[in-house]
């Protein structure tokens, strides 16, 4: 017993600092996060030299399959070790600029409204249908700025005659070219063309402006050096993720950990970057450097390295200040991570990019290597087959020296990284599902990166559909058929290794290892595989809101509240029975709306007691617009800002072994 606690003496102590220390100390102080950032560091550290030295060196130099597997497994390890080392420098700093913000608009604002800059909005799109556009062009006029200072503009690369029309009856400027040459790129630099704004906010076709984007971020540029700012990017619908684990409600969408945390951190250091949708830009730093470059088929990061290039920053306010439309199935899921994927490791390859872009300090170079693009899948695919290749070869990833070494060294880094990543990012991981989304994405994106390496360039620009929604069941075969022979595999070997005369291993210590690594494994990829299977929802997602409404349905007055809506209807909760059936008309009462007029749906009981009254409507013109402003330039948010564990467990149990169940707005 002695012995065993001594084994676990590194990692109790790892343990002990973040209890009696890191959790609590406030999380977003830049001298806690260094502190516990050092910390991981120095285990990382300490685990990296026993590999190399006591399980790689000691090898037999044999040529065989073992000794070239243990070292292709700790290459591989050393570009993981690469890639959290630079995650660790950037997370030990963060800074949150709303203060900062709150003074600049103050002062900014204070002045005459004759003396503001002119601000010109670009909404680039090529297929998105008029659900989609919409809300984007309607919030982008109903900005809190002044309409002589404003411009929109409609970039349409599909030249579509219908949304010229709709453009003219809304106030906004439709602009179209002759041709389609370097996408979103060329789009919008056909755009700077005919317009003249002082500035140039950017809004993909599916992003909804607050109200108050421009007085939020536009004071910024005040100061001379700052030639972008950029905020993070929020959605009103459910990723695949979220709905295929049927965790809608209770698991962050995928972006929440970049946006939220990484990207306020990386502004600590002055290497922010730009995302593209919900920035806005300095036209004379774009001028420039002539323009958006369209080297790159992400032309947002080429911007900020081109800005960099010539002393512009961009500077990050982590302020929610848009919504838009999440990736709303798989295919448009991996569409999207494919185009950022390639779009980054064609960096390296460019005159421009952070190899060879002029003007870069050796800091910013490393920054902005897109290292977790060329090494997390490669790891994780690592991962989950190491224990395989083990119960079918017998080749470890490993000079093995004991179990006692693996408790002594590797556990630590385990649980170091565990704890870091719920200390940094609380509400944003979870070990099980975290690494099954990894998982699920590595069998699409591994090909990608390879590709990109060996032919960085010749695939077009792909837009990422939006607006098609997913009311049909759809089934990602290939991610599927993947994860599923890795489990066959990683079983069947177990099961193998488990019968002396069929065994492949001799008698060891990893074998213990390995049995346990692969259970992890198959329970991590059987997670993996629920996202595989595309759960049905629909093209619009309601608002949970929580606001007083007035009914009334014929000669009778109701009053209750208004607990989710959409723009085609809602759900009112009252205390009593309404003397209601479906299908009759009803009038609602509520901020902005004094009277809407609708139809009954249904009417249930609730457990919880009262009754649900679900209606619709059919809003048109000025009606419409209004309800857009009201349900997507501030007022509501589908932010989840705490992990309730208990309900991603029992949402994880149902999907596996539940009914799907059509969602309902």
């Amino acid at each position: 017993m002695v012995q065993h606690l001594l084994d676990l003496a590194p990692t109790l102590f790892v343990v002990a600092f973040f209890f009696l220390f890191s959790l609590n100390w406030p999380r977003k102080a830049t001298w806690s996060r260094a502190i516990t950032c050092l910390v991981v560091l120095a285990v990382a550290l300490r685990y990296l030299a026993w590999r190399f030295f006591s399980t790689v060196l000691p090898h037999p130099v044999d040529g065989s399959f073992g000794f070239f597997w243990a070292w292709f497994v700790f290459l591989v390890e050393l570009g993981a070790f690469a890639d959290i080392l630079l995650f660790l420098v950037a997370m030990s700093r963060y800074v949150d600029r709303s203060a900062e913000a709150d003074r600049r608009e103050r002062e900014f604002f204070a002045r005459d409204a004759a003396d503001l800059p002119t601000v010109d909005v670009f909404i680039p799109t090529y297929n998105e249908p008029i659900d989609v556009l919409e809300r984007t062009i309607v919030g982008a006029l109903a900005l809190d700025y002044p309409r002589d200072k404003l411009k929109v503009y409609v970039l349409d690369d599909k030249r579509r005659d219908w949304l010229r029309d709709y453009c003219e009856s809304k106030g906004a400027i439709h602009v179209t070219r002759p041709d389609n040459s370097h996408a979103k790129a060329g789009n919008m630099n056909n755009g700077l063309t005919v317009s003249s704004g002082e500035f140039i906010a950017i809004f993909d076709a599916d992003f909804v402006p607050y109200r108050n984007f421009l007085r939020r971020t536009v004071p910024f540029f005040e100061d001379p050096t700052i030639g972008i700012v950029q905020t993070p990017q929020h959605f009103f619908n459910k990723d695949p993720v979220q709905s295929n684990l049927s965790l809608e409600k209770v698991w962050p969408d995928e972006q929440r950990l970049f946006f939220d945390e990484m990207a306020a951190s990386r502004d600590a250091w002055d290497v922010s970057f730009c995302c593209g949708s919900c920035s806005i830009a300095r036209r004379s730093a774009l001028d420039e450097i002539g323009g958006f470059p369209h080297d790159s088929i992400t032309e947002d990061l080429l911007t900020t390295l081109a800005l960099l290039n010539r002393g512009y920053k961009t500077r990050y306010l982590n302020e929610r200040l848009s919504m838009g439309l999440a990736a709303e199935n798989l295919k448009g899921y991996f569409v999207q991570r494919g185009r950022w994927c390639r779009g980054g490791i064609q960096t390296i390859y460019l005159h421009n990019g952070p190899l060879r872009g002029p003007g870069l300090t050796l800091f910013q170079r490393f920054m902005f290597l897109p290292l977790s693009w060329l090494v997390q899948y490669t790891v994780r695919f690592v991962i989950l087959v190491v224990p395989a290749v083990y119960l079918w070869t017998g080749a470890a990833p490993l000079y093995f020296t004991g179990t006692q070494d693996i408790v002594w060294y590797q556990l630590p880094v385990l649980a170091a990284y565990f704890l870091l990543m719920g200390w940094l990012t609380p509400t944003r991981y979870l070990p099980l599902i975290s690494s099954a989304v990894g998982a699920f994405a590595t069998f699409r994106m591994l090909p990608v990166v390879i590709s990109s390496l060996v032919k960085p360039f010749g695939v077009p620009f792909r837009v990422t559909p939006k607006g098609s929604g997913n009311e049909e069941s759809e089934f990602d075969a290939y991610t599927f058929f993947s994860i599923a022979f890795w489990i066959a595999v990683t079983a069947l070997g177990l099961v193998v290794n488990v019968v002396p005369e069929w065994s492949r291993i001799g008698e060891g210590e990893f074998s213990v290892v390995s049995a346990w690594w692969a259970v992890i494994n198959i329970a991590v990829l059987m997670v993996a595989a629920l996202i595989c299977f595309e759960k049905p929802r629909p093209l619009l997602d309601s608002f949970a809101t929580d606001e007083a409404a007035r009914i009334e349905h014929e000669d009778a007055v109701l009053t209750g509240r208004i607990t989710s809506l959409s723009l085609e209807g809602g759900i009112i909760e009252l205390d009593s029975a309404p003397a209601a059936r479906a299908g009759d008309a009803v009038t609602v009462e509520m901020e902005r709306f004094p009277h809407l007029r609708g139809t009954i749906e249904a009417v249930s009981r609730l457990a919880k007691g009262g009754f649900a009254l679900k209606f619709s409507y059919r809003l048109e013109g000025e009606c419409r617009d209004r309800m857009i402003v009201k349900l997507y330039t501030g007022q509501y948010s589908q932010d989840i800002h705490e992990l309730d564990k208990s309900a991603i467990a029992s949402g994880l149990w149902s999907r596996m072994f539940g009914r799907t169940v059509r969602a309902t707005a």
